[in-house]
């Protein structure tokens, strides 16, 4: 599922629609003119995923601008060579505002400022053993070289936060900021896993209510977190999801909950379970299984059992959210029990949500296991419907 989270469209505007436009007598016009396009909830002239088996290697590790929304994002669980433990986000998006071969009545100019995309990244890091969580957000335009992607070599960037590939089977991820770094490689184990039908992950009943959506788990990682002035050499596991699409919520969701957990045995868990107003799922809630030999076996919302067995309430938003949970997969003998490393991982950002490193253990079979991972969870803030 992941990462429809695009108040970026706001802060695009406040900006004052900069993106489209250098120079300074047409930027009142600009602002006048995105403001509606900003928050268009329309998605005509936009390609959707509609076709399973679409997704092409090394091609779609790129970007994908005829599709409104796409995602690169990275989450790892990290320990240093103290035993210190930290957890890890580093998220680009992308948003197209306009649809491809059209210009929606805005001015045209010749400049290499001149673009239709906009990009958005965040960047968190979980401090476990000092309870102390550093969330970073920035964003800009596709264009002059300030933010993009490209499939070969494989890179995504916005400034000198980047993804790059460094070698077959390996990227570095770079992103610093004042208080906080981070500079690590990911060594890939298995192939990408294609979820839903193919890489057709189906969000909701209409039509191209789908998105391309594939992953790539147990990726082995080693390099540095910075705290400060310290500088900790790490190692552990990472995460990438990768989805583009021309999707929105369906009339009555509110949010999200999405899980992805790596097994000490190899294995990896996704699902995610779109929560509607009235207490129930969306019925295209679903997931996937990865054995260790990355086999993978297909999940719907009636295969796993998910019972919260604790809560946290954020004293910054209000919002009261899941943290401790009890996952029961009958049709693969799982049953794991599991809560946040620690409570607050909370990104008060330009969209507020919940995306933090966990702590899992529990039995696969007769065979006990332990697994980390990252759970992001939205819409307990506020609903999602319109910001996606």
């Amino acid at each position: 599922m992941k990462r429809l989270i695009f108040a970026l469209i706001i802060l695009a505007a406040a900006i004052g629609g900069l993106f489209l436009w250098r120079q300074p007598a047409q930027q009142a016009t600009a602002q006048a003119s995105l403001l509606p396009l900003l928050t268009e909830e329309d998605s005509a002239g936009y390609a959707r995923a509609t076709v399973p088996n679409a997704i092409e290697f090394p091609r779609d590790l790129g970007p994908h601008p005829d599709y409104q929304t796409e995602w690169w994002y990275y989450t790892g669980n990290l320990e240093g060579e103290n035993g210190r433990f930290f957890g890890y986000q580093f998220t680009i998006f992308r948003r197209a505002l306009t649809p491809p071969n059209t210009d929606n009545g805005l001015p045209l100019t010749e400049s290499d400022w001149r673009t239709n995309q906009v990009y958005l990244a965040h960047f968190t890091i979980s401090d476990i053993a000092n309870d102390a969580f550093y969330p970073h957000e920035r964003f800009s335009r596709g264009a002059a070289g300030l933010a993009g992607a490209q499939a070969e070599p494989y890179r995504v960037w916005l400034e000198d936060w980047v993804i790059e590939e460094i070698a077959p089977g390996q990227v570095r991820l770079l992103a610093q900021t004042d208080d906080v770094g981070l500079d690590i490689v990911l060594t890939q184990t298995l192939p990408p896993i294609l979820h839903g039908d193919g890489g057709l992950s189906q969000k909701g009943p209409e039509v191209g209510n789908a998105s391309y959506y594939y992953s790539i788990v147990q990726q082995q990682t080693a390099g540095s977190v910075r705290i400060g002035d310290e500088t900790i050499p790490v190692t552990g596991l990472s995460w990438k999801d990768h989805e583009y699409s021309t999707s929105a919520l369906s009339p009555g969701a509110v949010g999200w909950d999405w899980f992805s957990l790596q097994l000490d045995n190899g294995a990896a868990l996704m699902f995610f379970q779109i929560r509607r107003a009235d207490g129930t799922l969306e019925p295209f809630s679903s997931g996937t299984f990865i054995a260790a030999d990355g086999t993978t076996t297909s999940l719907d919302r009636r295969n796993w059992e998910l019972t919260i067995t604790d809560t946290w309430t954020s004293p910054n938003s209000g919002a009261e959210y899941p943290a401790g949970w009890h996952i029961k997969i009958p049709e693969l003998g799982l049953e794991l029990e599991g809560k946040p490393f620690m409570a607050n991982q909370e990104l008060n950002v330009s969209t507020v949500y919940w995306e933090g490193a966990v702590d899992f253990s529990g039995l696969l079979g007769d065979t006990a296991v332990n697994a980390r991972g990252y759970i992001e969870m939205t819409g307990y803030a506020g609903s999602m419907a319109g910001q996606i």
